[in-house]
């Protein structure tokens, strides 16, 4: 199994995930947005839970990013 760099800080609808990755973006953080619904449906298969959306950083800007993601949700 492959290790990855990259670790998920975040899943849900894809308005909390777009507001989170501007705030990253703000504080020069760049956020990886994983949408299985769209993979699958562009490969011809369906999605158990659509919109739902994953949002990863790498390791070292993990913690920073989670901080940013708890006070985003506390906040909203």
């Amino acid at each position: 199994m492959l290790k990855s760099n990259y670790k998920k800080i975040y899943s849900g609808n894809q308005f909390d995930v777009l507001a989170i990755v501007e705030k990253l973006h703000a504080i020069h953080i760049e956020a990886i947005v994983k949408d299985e619904t769209e993979s699958g449906r562009l490969a011809g298969f369906g999605s158990a839970i659509p919109g739902i959306q994953d949002v990863y950083v790498h390791n070292d800007e993990a913690q920073k990013a989670k901080e940013l993601v708890d006070t985003h949700l506390k906040n909203s």
